[in-house]
């Protein structure tokens, strides 16, 4: 069993103070969760910032632990090389090899209307494409590095803003914070990791392209049948004609499931007493939808071209589900949202606090780790070079680091979902030939392997 006692760390009084007494901090971070602890953590670790104070508002109380024995949750996390690297970089990784997680040899994705098809896999399988890992694993992980690091790191639980005032603002030379309690706290640089309807964001003013899917994404613990698992370490997307429908590996004979679809449709799936869940599920996997003959006509003639008779060779399918674990299941919205930028004067935000995307890729959270490293290298740089921590001129280096590397993700994402939400035929017919050019041409493959792995 792995845990972490968050007493060691979680500071403060759950009193209301003064409204006229402020605490003043080189670095806050507004908001916690994965990115936001985890940027405390590499800020903590990082030899030029060591000696900075930083705050952590959390708007959740304690953090509990995690206890490896207990049944496998249903949030969990694709991770890719990038974001293992920082895992490592912050000393976390150790954890959570000491706990568990699971590693992925291969992706399939396939469509629902057509033959199309790709898979994801290193040459002769020599490394991972992604590590499953549950969320609460990750918090444990990360929380065990800031407890190490209490000198200089204070988290404040159940802490909650309740406005923000910028330098660029007000004239002063701080960011100032207050909390719903009337706590006030002043800082060099206000970091937003609140999450898409960060307060952060909107003191900020930038613009921001925001978009709801009017869809749900819903989660579950599954039980596989042990005949057909295999050792489980391929993870399965299905395009269907309402959203995409993934299973992740878990273990030998667990997996995660993560299933987009429209609103009525995911309460119908969460309502569902659970025989009727599992075959509903099954089915998806399995059952054959309408054709698009011009797709299907297509394919045949792009797989002779390359010297495949079929595509259908290839395919494998998912081991069948047996159970889906008690009180696993729940859903939450779907959307999509970016700021048009990530800093200001005293200020810059990280995470869902900076963007937001279908979780079709499994990229939303390795975007915001990649946030977490651009941004404690840019404040290392700045540090050094003698800028204030707040500096717009030296911020806007990570702002750049990011959009060059956010935005063709995001906008991918996003193409994705639109292609995969319409059974319109010369639609499927473009979407089919761009998934199987892809899987026959291995540069181009090779192009979104990185993107995707890290």
């Amino acid at each position: 069993m792995l845990s972490t006692t968050s007493a060691a760390y979680t500071n403060g009084p759950t009193t209301t103070k003064s409204s006229s007494t402020t605490e003043h901090y080189d670095i806050i971070i507004g908001g916690g969760g994965l990115v936001g602890t985890t940027l405390a953590a590499a800020l903590a670790k990082n030899p030029t910032l060591a000696d900075k104070r930083v705050l952590l508002l959390e708007g959740a109380g304690e953090f509990k632990g995690f206890d490896a024995s207990g049944p496998y949750q249903n949030r969990v996390s694709a991770i890719n090389k990038n974001s293992i690297e920082l895992f490592e970089s912050i000393d976390a990784w150790p954890h959570i090899e000491a706990a568990r997680y699971k590693p992925v040899k291969q992706m399939q994705v396939w469509e629902s209307n057509s033959d199309a098809l790709i898979q994801f896999q290193h040459d002769n399988f020599a490394s991972d494409v992604a590590c499953i890992i549950e969320n609460d694993l990750i918090l444990d992980a990360v929380y065990a590095t800031v407890r190490a690091s209490a000198s200089n790191v204070k988290v404040l639980n159940k802490s909650r803003i309740e406005c923000v005032s910028l330098p660029g603002q007000t004239g002063s030379v701080h960011s100032q914070v207050q909390l719903q309690d009337g706590r006030n706290f002043s800082c060099e640089l206000l970091i937003g990791a609140d999450g898409a309807n960060s307060v952060v964001r909107k003191q900020m003013g930038v613009d921001v392209f925001s978009l709801n899917y009017d869809r749900m994404g819903l989660v579950a613990t599954l039980d596989l049948q042990p005949e057909e698992a295999g050792d489980n370490s391929v993870a399965w997307q299905r395009f269907l004609p309402t959203g995409p429908l993934a299973l992740l590996p878990l273990t030998e004979q667990q997996s995660s499931l993560v299933w987009s679809t429209t609103v009525p449709h995911a309460k119908q799936l969460l309502s569902m007493e659970p025989a009727q869940f599992v075959d509903a599920l099954n089915e998806a996997f399995c059952r054959q939808y309408p054709r698009v003959e011009l797709a299907d006509l297509a394919l045949q003639a792009l797989n002779s071209f390359f010297g495949n008779s079929s595509s259908q060779h290839l395919r494998q399918f998912p081991p069948s589900v047996r159970d889906v674990q008690s009180g696993s299941r729940a859903v939450f919205p779907l959307g999509f949202l970016h700021a048009s930028s990530y800093v200001c004067q005293g200020a810059a935000l990280v995470g869902d606090a900076a963007h937001r995307v279908h979780p079709l890729a499994g990229q939303g959270v390795n975007l915001g780790f990649g946030d977490v490293r651009h941004l404690v290298e840019t404040l290392a740089a700045g540090a050094y070079a003698g800028f204030k921590l707040g500096d717009t001129q030296h911020l806007t280096k990570y702002d750049r680091k990011c959009l060059t590397k956010n935005v063709p993700i995001m906008l991918g994402v996003h193409g994705l979902h639109t292609l995969y939400s319409t059974e319109f035929s010369p639609v499927v017919l473009l979407r089919s030939l761009g998934l199987q050019l892809t899987q026959n041409l291995p540069p181009i493959k090779n192009f979104f392997m990185r993107g995707a792995m890290g």
